[in-house]
């Protein structure tokens, strides 16, 4: 049985991720067609082996669009991108308690991917992925310390 959240993790849609073989031609063809520009980056993240851009329209967006490019020949986004050319395939969730929103997922079922680990795009602060029993890939990044 499915449990509900705990209201102390303060769940947040924050981003769509979307593999790609580049960052420029997918970074244009969202300018051209939305109107999207770059609001962060890019990013070359050493652990997780990407580079990354953050693109949105306004400030008013509830979510941005995360492009996200090998960094190396090893990189984890390649075997999306070999399968199916790649495309939208996570959405990234920000949390207030990154270890109690694991081990929330891990009581629902859920499979810890990766640990937390921190990540150049969020000011080193911590990410974690999970995978569901509906073959869902989720991205979680620990929240700001104000």
């Amino acid at each position: 049985m499915i449990s509900e959240p705990p209201e102390n993790l303060n769940f947040k849609l924050m981003h769509v991720g979307v593999a790609v073989s580049t960052l420029g031609p997918t970074t244009e063809l969202l300018s051209a067609l939305f109107g999207y520009k770059v609001v962060s980056g890019p990013f070359d993240d050493p652990i997780q082996k990407v580079t990354v851009n953050f693109l949105a329209k306004s400030a008013e967006d509830v979510a941005e669009i995360e492009l996200i490019a090998p960094l190396a020949q090893d990189s984890p986004i390649r075997s999306m991108l070999a399968k199916d050319g790649g495309g939208a395939y996570h959405l990234c969730f920000e949390t207030s308690d990154i270890d109690a929103a694991l081990a929330h997922a891990k009581s629902n079922g859920c499979i810890v991917v990766s640990p937390p680990v921190p990540a150049v795009a969020f000011q080193g602060r911590r990410i974690a992925w999970i995978y569901t029993r509906s073959r869902q890939l989720f991205e979680l990044v620990e929240a700001a310390t104000v």
